[in-house]
């Protein structure tokens, strides 16, 4: 799914104290027709992490953007909150 636009990197923690600043790079990345977030450099997460993808899912871009590497807590927070169903990466 790969266009050949560098991916965004998430580094550190995907935290309440991290998600606006993450989501702006986010936004910027997806403006700019990149369609990969790669989240390799990623350690802590919360309910943060699920409020992202769900981000992507609401702008329309889900289906356009490959998520890798995506930390495997993420699938019991989805189950945690019901919101696995939604997430379709």
């Amino acid at each position: 799914m790969s266009d050949g636009a560098a991916p965004l990197r998430l580094e550190g923690p995907v935290t309440l104290a991290t998600y606006t600043r993450l989501r702006a790079a986010l936004d910027a990345h997806l403006a700019a027709g990149g369609r990969v977030v790669d989240w390799a450099g990623v350690g802590v997460i919360d309910s943060s992490a699920l409020s992202l993808l769900l981000h992507v899912r609401r702008s329309g871009a889900a289906g356009r953007v490959e998520q890798r590497n995506l930390p495997g807590a993420l699938d019991a927070l989805a189950t945690l909150y019901g919101v696995s169903e939604l997430l379709t990466v």
